[in-house]
């Protein structure tokens, strides 16, 4: 090789004509030959690749001088970190089928399939006219000499590297991706974690709360309810969630309260299930008979978590609650409420404290319904605006609502030969959506069902009965 090197650098100093520069090309050929030949037969395969791996490094980051990397670890000041969270849970909703490398997976506590990505293939998504890509590093790809102190320390004390994502993009829009792209991914990720969690339904025993899944299938797609109100319900509570702000503003807890009222079998409880469902909210049931002095509804009221929905469900049964005597006028004031103090019993007036000052001392985004047979019943003081910001009547069923059933119970879409004898049936009587649900549910066979409906709503009309059984 040696004497290679001494043959090129003769050439060079001689070089006067064409045959001069092929002489030198020819040595210079020879030479890396003789070197790669070397290189093989000396340098181990380990060594050859890592060294090709810098170089194409090198070159590489050289090529990307304007790209930024944030990478997005699995743990931050020893604990979870939740953007971490958030990519892992909004990655899988931007991947189309043309990835090729994908996780599959499945808990005993999910319905589904879980789809994820992997280190094997990058996951592009734009943002407001922005290129960003993703990229999962997993533990077991990371070169050691790469990390920093801290995920040493870390490797050594969970014996395993945590992952992290790396997210890269143009330089020019860091503030974009920093301020809004980020924010945006974070809310998604809020937004998946509520439309996936399970439900729970709490009631008080012993003075604690005891939880279980809710399994009430109600929504507002099976409720028979007119479907003006029906609409007037949803775009009250969508304007509710997005209001936070607004409350913030004026001074208001965010809070809510919706009183429902009607006769037996109308669907007061299958409405509050559906706006559970619809709002992704837990249930707590709370039941006043339970409950023995202010301080112990206190405590039972600061125990509910924000997002909730807390039910006090026939509320023209409890005393406390009942109209005071209609020769007095009504009044909101302390000397008021004192008139009906029930002594080893909590009081009209700790009720309404709990509901004007509980909320804005601690919890959010709550709502409180009181269900009754009875509203005349019900003490004007707790009824009026910002207490019970909402009164929805649940009335006895009529035409427009009857569809919804029929499509429920009888999978039947759309128009039907019977259906206009029925809702003139409905218009002339008084009965509940209950009633006629049971009796759609005597039949397997749709046809035999509307029949005998019709027979039925007929001899109701007939005898002037009200059902609301």
């Amino acid at each position: 090789m040696r004497a290679s090197m001494a043959s090129i650098t003769s050439s060079f100093t001689g070089v006067r004509s064409a045959s001069s520069w092929f002489e030198v090309y020819a040595a210079f050929s020879t030479f890396m030959m003789l070197l790669r030949t070397a290189i093989n037969d000396l340098v181990p395969h380990q060594l050859r690749s890592y060294i090709l791996s810098k170089l194409k490094s090198f070159f590489s980051d050289r090529h990307n001088t304007g790209q930024v990397s944030l990478q997005i670890d699995q743990f931050w000041d020893g604990q979870t970190n939740q953007l971490f969270q958030a990519a892992q849970e909004y990655l899988p909703t931007r991947i189309t089928h043309t990835y090729k490398s994908l996780k599959l997976g499945k808990t005993p506590k999910t319905k589904n399939v879980i789809l994820a990505v992997d280190g094997r293939q990058e996951v592009v998504d734009e943002f407001e006219g922005v290129s960003l890509k993703w990229k999962l590093l997993e533990a077991s790809e990371k070169d050691p000499d790469d990390l920093p102190p801290s995920r040493h320390r870390r490797k050594s004390s969970h014996q395993s590297d945590p992952d992290s994502f790396l997210l890269t993009f143009d330089e020019k829009h860091r503030d974009k991706v920093v301020n809004k792209y980020i924010p945006h991914v974070l809310t998604t990720y809020e937004a998946l974690k509520a439309d996936q969690r399970t439900l729970k339904i709490h009631s008080l025993s012993s003075g604690h709360w005891q939880k279980s899944e809710l399994t009430h299938p109600a929504s507002f797609d099976t409720l028979a309810l007119d479907p003006d109100q029906k609409k007037t319900i949803i775009d009250d509570l969508d304007r509710f969630l997005r209001r936070k702000e607004l409350y913030k503003k004026v001074g208001k807890p965010w809070k809510r309260g919706y009183l429902l009222y009607g006769p037996p079998g109308t669907g007061k409880s299958s409405l509050i299930a559906a706006m559970a469902n619809h709002l992704k909210f837990d249930v707590y049931d709370l039941e006043l008979t339970s409950v023995y002095s202010n301080s112990e509804l206190m405590r039972a009221l600061r125990e509910t978590s924000n997002r909730s929905i807390i039910v006090v469900e026939d509320i023209d049964c409890n005393r406390e609650v009942l109209t005071r005597s209609t020769t007095k006028s009504f009044s909101d004031s302390d000397e008021d409420r004192k008139t009906i103090k029930i002594p080893g019993r909590f009081t009209l007036s700790g009720l309404l404290n709990h509901m004007d000052g509980l909320w804005s001392s601690g919890g959010e985004e709550r709502i409180i319904i009181f269900t009754t047979n009875h509203r005349e019943r019900i003490d004007p003081a707790l009824l009026r605006p910002g207490r019970m910001d909402m009164h929805i009547h649940l009335s006895f069923l009529k035409g427009k609502a009857f569809r919804v059933l029929a499509s429920n119970y009888l999978g039947i879409e759309g128009d039907h030969r019977l259906f206009e004898e029925i809702e003139g049936l409905l218009e002339k009587t008084e009965v509940t959506p209950a009633v006629v649900a049971e009796h759609l549910m005597r039949y397997e066979d749709p046809e035999v069902a509307l029949e005998a409906l019709v027979k039925f709503l007929k001899e109701l009309d007939s005898d002037g009965l009200i059902l609301d059984l």
